[in-house]
């Protein structure tokens, strides 16, 4: 049943009640400050966490120029992990299952033909067990394994998946990384964000990374990655669809040398803010923002090393995982680009054994941008790799069926699932 026009009308007056504050005009020049007096660098309880490599600058290119440039690499691989989500039975496990492939261009059929598949299982049965051996299928193109997660109830679903993801990204990275010659674009952040960020929410997780040894491990993946693609000169980066760091705003909200309020929900919002071009117009109820499509604008490239970002920073511990270069090989730097034609940011991020460079650093800045712009949108490497990497709807159905007959167990529903089972999207 949809809403009849009255109904509609009477939700959208509600907008009428609420005062957003200050003023667009005034947020456009507040990001303007914030760019200029803030961050080079931005200080926190005397600790540089965010500082520009080489000169703060923000620059455009033209969409058409930039997609018909050389290309800085001649090849290009991309990494993508996708999971069927948690899911819980009725005998008290707690599942997800993930599987990762990787993409080339040109394209490589074996390398995309092989996946790793891990599968995490909670359970609060101590006698439950589990063989977590690896183990190979289709003909040897392809490994597999089952992990046990420790008894976190509260957290049972975020862990599973959290470990699965990040595991068989990582181990398939670390298996086909000789595949890559030039250039290799992970599907999301340089390091398992989401598992680094469990330090910060609950001493149960804390505890849990330092007990035990999965999260090092899979932490460990990505600290060995690294150090391969750095002793073969091979760059890699990580393309940040979505992203969602606090790292400015979060500084700024605790700064009492601020003295106006911060507008942003978080970083991804104050950069979009400082890269969007374009000129106020008339309009019929005065003036409007008419925004410039015709480039995409980016920023230079910074150090990151607060928040999720600290572990790998030169004083942070990196949960204890060994590191065999020197510290600041390892540090998070980025990039964003802001896309006009549809409204969204990107962040690219990139080990500082690579950007340090700088001719290394503007190969891999014309790269990704040229990408971009050809894409309308993410690398078309990494579409391709979450494209191979994706569990359908579908099979993620026809999986849970197949684990409700092997564990002779039916899947934990609720009404939702039943209700949502019968929409047709």
């Amino acid at each position: 049943m949809t809403l009849d026009p009255v109904h509609f009308d009477g939700i959208a007056r509600l907008a009428g009640r609420i005062d957003h504050g200050t003023d667009e005009r005034d947020r456009r020049a507040f990001a303007e400050t914030v760019w200029e007096e803030f961050l080079d660098p931005l200080v926190v309880d005397g600790r540089p966490i965010l500082e520009p490599l080489a000169d703060r600058a923000r620059r455009l290119v033209d969409c058409e120029a930039v997609a018909l440039r050389d290309r800085e690499f001649p090849t290009e691989h991309g990494l993508d992990a996708g999971t069927i989500n948690p899911t819980t039975f009725k005998n008290g496990l707690v599942i997800d299952i993930a599987q990762a492939a990787m993409s080339a261009t040109p394209s490589d059929l074996d390398l995309h033909r092989s996946r790793t598949t891990v599968m995490t299982v909670h359970s609060n049965d101590e006698t439950m067990t589990v063989d977590e051996s690896w183990g190979k299928f289709d003909a040897g193109y392809s490994r597999s394994r089952a992990v046990k997660v420790p008894p976190l109830p509260r957290f049972a679903e975020g862990v599973v998946h959290a470990l699965a993801l990040y595991l068989a990204e990582s181990k398939h990275a670390r298996d086909h990384a000789d595949a890559v010659s030039d250039l290799l674009v992970l599907d999301g952040p340089l390091y398992p964000r989401g598992l680094l960020r469990w330090a910060d929410q609950h001493p149960d997780l804390a505890d849990f990374l330092l007990e035990d040894p999965r999260p090092t491990t899979v932490l460990e993946n990505y600290v060995r990655l690294v150090e391969e693609f750095v002793n073969r000169s091979v760059p890699l980066v990580g393309f940040v669809k979505n992203p969602a760091t606090r790292v400015i705003t979060r500084s700024l909200k605790s700064n009492r040398d601020v003295d106006v309020s911060v507008p942003w929900a978080d970083d991804s919002a104050l950069f979009t803010r400082l890269l969007e071009r374009g000129e106020y117009v008339d309009d019929v109820d005065g003036d409007r923002w008419e925004r410039d499509d015709s480039a995409l604008s980016y920023t230079n490239w910074f150090r990151s090393r607060g928040g999720v970002d600290r572990p790998l920073s030169t004083d942070g511990d990196a949960l204890g995982v060994e590191r065999r270069l020197e510290r600041a090989a390892y540090e998070v730097t980025f990039f964003v680009i802001y896309d006009p034609r549809d409204d969204l940011l990107y962040r690219i991020e990139a080990p500082y054994a690579f950007t340090k460079d700088p001719d290394t650093r503007e190969r891999l800045t014309m790269q990704l941008l040229q990408d971009v712009a050809v894409a309308h949108g993410p690398p078309t490497i990494v579409e391709k790799a979450d494209e191979l990497a994706r569990i359908s709807n579908a099979e993620k159905a026809s999986l849970r069926d197949t684990l409700e007959e092997r564990f002779d167990a039916a899947q934990d529903r609720t009404y939702d699932d039943h209700r949502w089972d019968e929409q047709p999207y």
